[in-house]
């Protein structure tokens, strides 16, 4: 038996897809003295078929160029059906999110940044990508007892809605109950949810940069108001440094399933 630290080594990837591995079941693991361990003939299977997902995801590829080219041409049922094929094939649903709708979403904004769209095109796309996302909804739903409640939402200034669907699917994906407050969410607001509903912690996602004073003013709030866990997570927090900077409890990775995996530490199911 081996330790997390030791298996992400093995398998050449950071200990928080290692754990994300082991709380989704793709890796058997057992605690003993408080830490995981995992049975090194299971990490080997893990990895054979890693190498398969890699093959199959040579294929998501193509689908991705193709998602990306519906987006900007603000087809909807071109872009569902890019999903819906991906779905057929196997993916999960937040596979869809993470390797067709996010990599699109940001070729578009690169794009945009660099001149060679106007602001209509991205919105445009904006919208077709909102749709998939709903779509798609329903699919993150899993039944039983929730393992907790999470308050989510993106700070006053801040209107990318898109990262806090995606997070709050995916949690909903994992068992959590969610309350996801939007886009452009006034400090007075995370503040007042998080008095009401007291849950197990409060996300506050920041996208683009300029919303500094935004997102101070949303930590100071709810940390003088409530005792809740603080993530502060998006685009704009590309590391340790500046998510602690920013006043998180810690650094919650670049994707969702990365925001997922830091809130079920949290929760320490």
């Amino acid at each position: 038996m081996i330790g997390l630290n030791d298996a992400a080594d093995r398998l050449g990837v950071h200990y928080m897809t290692v754990y994300r591995y082991v709380r989704t079941g793709r890796l058997p693991a057992v605690k003993i003295a408080g830490e995981w361990q995992v049975d090194e003939a299971d990490l080997d299977r893990l990895r054979q078929r890693e190498a398969v997902a890699r093959v199959q995801g040579s294929r998501r590829s193509w689908a991705t160029s193709r998602m990306l080219d519906r987006l900007l041409a603000g087809d909807e049922v071109g872009a569902w059906t890019v999903a819906e094929s991906a779905l057929a094939s196997g993916a999960q649903p937040a596979d869809i999110h993470l390797e067709l709708l996010a990599p699109a979403l940001q070729a578009i904004g690169e794009q945009w940044q660099a001149g060679d769209l106007d602001v209509g095109d991205e919105h445009k796309a904006s919208v077709v990508a909102q749709r998939v996302i709903s779509r798609l909804g329903p699919r993150f739903n899993r039944r039983g007892r929730k393992r907790g409640l999470v308050i989510l939402g993106a700070v006053a200034g801040e209107r990318h809605e898109i990262p806090v669907a995606m997070v709050a699917d995916q949690l909903r994906g994992e068992g959590f109950e969610v309350a996801d407050l939007g886009a452009d969410t006034p400090a007075a607001s995370f503040v007042a949810a998080a008095k009401r509903l007291e849950p197990l912690c409060v996300l506050v996602s920041v996208t683009g940069t300029g919303h500094e004073a935004a997102v101070a003013e949303a930590v100071s709030s709810v940390r003088a108001e409530t005792d809740a866990a603080l993530f502060v997570g998006g685009a704009a927090v590309p590391d340790e440094k500046t998510a602690v900077a920013l006043g998180s409890d810690r650094w919650t990775g670049v994707d969702a399933r990365q925001v997922v995996a830091a809130v079920e530490e949290l929760r320490g199911a």
